[in-house]
């Protein structure tokens, strides 16, 4: 369930009585107050009076919306002890506008950004002059250097329209007190001040000056072998790569005879082959965490004294959740070193001497290519331009299969099934001769 449907599931709330009881209302001291009592029904016939706390939601005559508040049943008499100053309560909305993934990305397959909603319904309840929309996230990244500093933006931005009931000096002791990137922190919260006092200031910052659009030409077949090549000659060797291309030549080569003109159908087959063939096992996790990229990057984007860890779940020894799934566990930078190691053995590969290799998960990843192949031949023995537009839809069917672990079984699981809905109508408009 997403951040709207909670919340409508929470305006919908009903005023369920407790079994065997009901809500009574008795005089308190001053007058037209009424202190709420629960009256419980005994087995005996009896009832017993007791102090209800459970507040208005199971009042049947109460008129719940979350989004009002309470009523002020207490005013009156809280306004005769004249020993209070009355104050209208307001909210205020300082929005982050960036919209991070989910969980449901990686379960739903189509799932889609519930952002714009859930700003729609914030403007609802709030009102929209009290709702301040900014991308903290895009200010802090190319502002202060990194996205974890949106926080500290955002207060500045509030502290800067009023919002916030502290004195500026406060909170930028609070920042050095904390002694955590003191001046990361305070340049953001300067920013976000900024951001509030002049936005078109900061967005003319942001804008990049106006330069000349160069439209560059949609890389063509050969520009995208000669990528794909490239990788999978690192992912595993020159021949298994050679393998690749001599495939795709194939499909290019059929694709010309029987469509001429027409190309679409080799570059799907020559990006999807790859994926196919480059499937991320243990060997790939580890060269690509060690080929030198990982840790120049991280080296970018942090300084000072810290360490590595790693979120994994080795096949050999990793515990299993209820559900049979691997966990993942936090390593330590004795992992990379561990990795360096693994990454030179990538030539076990689909061996028999694969430690890795005798997985359920392993077998049908390295059976997949073939199978894919296999469907590709099909296609191009009775390739037409009539079937052609089909015979791209069968082709791209492997991009459907996202994910890791059981998530990619799922989507493999899907993938198959419209696998065989398609090819059953490649086959029956196919002539009889020509169906497998």
């Amino acid at each position: 369930m997403n951040a709207p449907d909670k919340l409508q599931q929470l305006l919908s709330l009903t005023r369920e009585p407790f079994p065997q009881s009901r809500k009574v209302h008795v005089p308190g001291t001053q007058d037209g107050v009424h202190v709420p009592m629960r009256e419980i029904a005994l087995t005996n016939g009896e009832a017993v009076t007791v102090y209800d706390t459970s507040g208005p939601y199971t009042d049947p005559q109460a008129d719940i919306d979350i989004r009002r508040g309470l009523a002020p049943l207490r005013a009156g008499w809280i306004a005769g002890r004249g020993d209070t100053e009355a104050y209208t309560g307001r909210s205020r909305v300082a929005l982050n506008s960036h919209v991070a993934p989910t969980a449901a990305f990686v379960h739903q397959g189509g799932w889609k950004s519930p952002g714009a909603q859930c700003q729609a319904i914030l403007g609802q309840t709030v009102g929209e002059p009290a709702l301040s929309v900014l991308d903290a996230e895009a200010l802090a990244r190319q502002l202060v250097g990194d996205a974890i500093y949106a926080n500290p933006l955002l207060l500045g931005y509030a502290w800067q329209r009023g919002w916030v009931p502290v004195r500026r000096e406060s909170l930028q002791r609070a920042i050095e007190l904390n002694a955590t990137a003191v001046a990361q922190n305070l340049a953001a919260f300067e920013w976000g001040r900024l951001a509030a006092h002049d936005g078109a200031r900061v967005q003319a910052l942001l804008t990049p000056p106006a330069q000349v659009i160069r439209f560059q030409p949609r890389p063509g077949l050969d520009s995208l072998l000669r990528d794909r090549v490239e990788r999978l000659t690192a992912y595993q060797d020159a021949a298994y790569a050679r393998r690749y291309q001599e495939a795709v030549r194939r499909v290019q080569q059929a694709e010309a005879a029987q469509v001429p003109g027409k190309t679409a159908l080799a570059e799907a087959v020559a990006r999807h082959l790859h994926d196919l063939m480059a499937y991320k096992d243990e060997y790939e996790v580890a060269r690509l965490y060690t080929d030198g990229s990982f840790e120049r990057e991280v080296a970018e984007r942090f300084e000072g004294d810290y360490q590595l860890h790693f979120h994994l779940a080795p096949p050999f020894w990793a515990k299993r959740d209820p559900q049979g799934e691997l966990r993942k566990q936090a390593y330590g930078p004795w992992m990379l070193g561990l990795m360096r190691g693994l990454a030179r053995l990538k030539f076990l590969r689909g061996t028999a001497f694969d430690p890795f290799g005798r997985s359920a998960e392993r077998r049908t990843e390295r059976a997949l290519p073939a199978e894919y192949l296999a469907l590709v031949d099909e296609l191009l023995a009775t390739l037409t331009p009539d079937n052609h537009a089909l015979a791209l839809q069968l082709a791209h069917l492997p991009g459907q299969i996202k994910g890791f672990g059981h998530v990619k079984a799922r989507h493999l699981a899907a993938a198959r099934e419209r696998w065989s809905e398609l090819l059953a109508q490649w086959r029956a408009q196919a002539p009889a001769g020509d169906r497998a």
